[in-house]
Parts: structure tokens; C-alpha cells; sequence
């Protein structure tokens, strides 16, 4: 029994099984279908023999995850990184009538990550604006976030009056061949992406199950409170009702803003427990962590995630955490990936007004307790430092 590749005209991919006896096939019907098919325990066996991983760190805005990013990003030469590739997706498919589905955006998200790992861009390419020329584009976002698009042989050199808003800040970069970046993709040993844009950790079983692919999923969490907090500054436009609330000191729970809250926090509970219950296809693939716990111990994660990956947690990646761990104040801006971690994991008690954070509580405790954030009754608890809102727990 194999899984079969089926491509249909545009993006999707969908995997079926078959029984059958060659190894390899190709069968093209007209213009619609093309089949592919291939021994899906040699493909397997190939990648596993070569050690290749696939890693993917699954967050939401503001838990940190660019900070965590970095673990993999700062690994050395043997790491490809790609920063919320699925930006350009969701721009795109907010802007139409199909991304009002949620089910067919889950299936492109997947599909253009499956590519990816293949590195293959073509999938992302198409949702690109303005659309790459000749696979060649300024508009990539947030190139500079990746080591891997900011080195040579990926680094061409800079093409005059052309204006590339997220540039390599390391050194001159032109505009980004997305050719180059596929062989050095293909170049590399382990893959890893990081997304703040999947919802529903079920809808990538087709991505976990491809037999070319050795996905390791990192759920990263933090506590709804302090994500509201961090949002209410770093959107601030987006957030002026909370702002208003916390003025008046009440919370209309029937609001549409307290509702998109509530359903934030029901997705991610969710797909912790879909990880959490290791579904047979996800049996040893899926890891939860806490920002809160990366915070006050970054060395240890790094290692317990580098152990799950089985990737050798480098030394490269361990200076990085040395370095941005024991930070400045003036050195921690809303997206810095620097932080003086022992001091983040608390800030957010002292710029969340009491009322908000009944309110967070109100509508997504079972989120809270599933993931071990202890609840708060008064305003002196808040923020007394003394008094840990943090309950001690492993999630295996």
C-alpha cells in the first residue's frame, strides 16, 4: 500500500492510496489530472537515511514565536528557516471571496507548507503581490528574518532604484531569486518554518502523513492575558475597544471582539488536544511548550526542542540564546527577537488592566487550565510578582 500524489489544475495536492506493484509511474490524463505515485517505504527510508528533518513551530501573534524562531533560524549552515511564509497566503485570500471558508484556507496553508519543505516555492509564488518576475521578487516578507535568504548563494548583488522593503540587514541583498532559494533549500539538511497563521492543527494530517517529508510540529503557547496585553501595544489601532473597556471597567461579553477572543482561544486549546491525545499519525511528532517556561529557562527548551527535532542542538544556536537572553531594556522593541527572558515572562501583570484580564479569563479558562495559567481573583494579585500564576507541568 502507497500514497499516490494527485495534482489538479492550480494549487491543491491530495494524497490517496493504492495498491500497486512498480515502484515508480506517471500518468497524465488530458489537461486535468496529473497522477504521480512512488514506494512510499523507499521514499521514506531514502529521507530517513539522510536525517533530513522537517520542523514546524505553530503559534499565534504575540507568544513570542519570533523569539523562538530564532532557535532554529541561528542553528548554522545545515538549517533552512522561513519566516511566516503563509503571510502572503493569507493577504491574498482575505482580499477574495474564497478565503471566507475556513476549511479550503486550512488546505492552502498546508499545500503551499507541503511545497516548502519540498522546496518548492512555485505554490507561494502565486500568492506573491506584485508576482514575481522570472521567479525573482522584492516583496518577499520579512526576507531578512531568514539566514538562509540573506547568505550566499542566495545573496545577489543589489540592483539599482529597486526597492526592497524588507532587505537583508546583515549585508546588500537584490531582489530575491526564488530559484536560489529552492537549491539552497535542497542544499540544506533540515527544514524549518514558522507560522502564527494555522488554525487547526488537525488539517495538516495529508502535510504529516507525505512519506517525502519528517515533520516534527512545536506548538508554541503563552497565556491569553499577556497575549492581550502584548496586542493591545503592538496593534494598537486594532485594539482600541479593549482600550475603551478598560477604561469604563466593563466587558460586554456579547461584543464581536470579546467573541473573535473567546474563538482565538477555542482553536488553540483545541489543537493542543489534538496533539496532546497523539493521534496515531501524530505519535511522537507534536511537542507543547510554553513561552512562559522558554522565558525562565531558554537553554533547557532549546535542548528538550532540539532533542524532539532529533536535531544536535548546535553551538551556533547556543550562543545566539546566550547573547539575546540577558538583553537591555532599550534593546527589546515590539518584534525584537532579543529579550532579557527572565523579566518578559512577567511584564504583561503590569500593563493589563485587572478588568481585562477577568474578562480574558471569563471566556477563555478552559484554554487557561488545559495549559496550566492560574486565574486571578484580585487586583494586588495581579500584579504581586511573589505569587506565581504559573502551575509547574509537563506536557508529554
Amino acid at each position: 500500500m502507497c500514497w499516490v500524489m494527485v495534482t489538479f489544475p492550480g494549487l491543491f495536492v491530495k494524497y490517496v492510496k493504492i495498491q500497486y506493484t512498480h515502484f515508480f509511474f506517471h500518468v497524465k490524463h488530458t489537461n486535468t489530472v496529473t497522477i504521480k505515485a512512488g514506494c512510499c517505504q523507499q521514499q521514506r527510508n531514502t529521507i530517513l537515511s539522510r536525517g533530513r528533518k522537517h520542523i514546524l513551530l505553530l503559534a499565534t501573534t504575540r507568544t513570542g514565536s519570533s523569539f523562538v524562531g530564532e532557535f532554529f533560524n541561528q542553528h548554522g549552515e545545515s538549517m533552512f528557516y522561513l519566516f511566516e511564509p503563509l503571510w502572503h497566503v493569507e493577504r491574498m485570500l482575505a482580499s477574495s471571496e474564497e478565503g471566507n471558508t475556513g476549511t479550503m484556507v486550512g488546505d492552502v496553508y498546508r499545500d503551499v507548507l507541503q511545497g516548502l519543505f519540498l522546496c518548492d516555492f512555485s505554490p507561494l509564488e502565486r500568492f506573491i503581490s506584485p508576482s514575481p518576475q522570472e521567479h525573482v521578487t522584492a516583496a518577499l516578507f520579512r526576507r531578512e528574518s531568514s539566514v538562509s535568504l540573506c547568505e550566499e548563494p542566495v545573496c545577489k548583488p543589489v540592483i539599482k532604484d529597486v526597492f526592497e522593503r524588507y532587505h537583508c540587514k546583515t549585508r546588500r541583498c537584490g531582489p530575491l531569486n526564488l530559484t536560489l532559494a529552492a537549491e539552497s533549500c535542497k542544499s540544506k539538511q533540515h527544514h524549518a518554518i514558522k507560522t502564527v497563521r494555522v488554525r487547526q492543527l488537525d488539517s495538516l494530517q495529508p502535510l504529516v502523513e507525505d512519506p517525502r517529508l519528517d515533520i516534527r510540529i512545536i506548538q508554541l503557547v503563552r497565556d491569553p492575558r499577556a497575549i492581550l496585553a502584548s496586542r493591545m501595544v503592538a496593534f494598537s489601532s486594532k485594539y482600541r475597544t479593549w482600550k475603551t473597556w478598560a477604561l469604563d471597567g466593563q466587558v460586554p461579553e456579547d461584543d464581536e471582539e470579546v467573541k473573535r477572543l473567546k474563538g482565538n482561544c477555542d482553536h488553540i486549546r483545541m489543537s493542543a488536544e489534538v496533539g496532546l491525545s497523539q493521534p496515531r499519525w501524530l505519535r511522537g511528532r507534536y511537542m507543547l511548550v510554553r513561552y512562559e517556561d522558554i522565558a525562565r529557562y531558554p537553554m533547557e527548551k532549546a535542548q528538550e526542542m532540539y532533542r524532539f527535532t532529533g536535531i544536535p542542538f548546535s553551538d551556533k544556536a547556543r550562543d545566539w540564546i546566550v547573547r539575546n537572553t540577558q538583553t537591555t531594556q532599550g534593546a527589546s522593541g515590539i518584534y525584537s527577537t532579543q529579550k532579557n527572558s527572565s523579566e518578559q515572562a512577567e511584564k504583561w501583570r503590569f500593563n493589563i488592566p485587572f478588568t481585562l484580564a477577568q474578562a480574558v479569563q471569563r471566556v477563555c479558562g478552559p484554554t487557561m487550565e488545559l495549559f496550566g495559567y492560574k486565574f486571578v481573583h484580585d487586583k494586588n494579585t495581579l500584579v504581586n510578582k511573589s505569587i506565581s500564576l504559573l502551575e509547574e507541568k509537563v506536557f508529554y
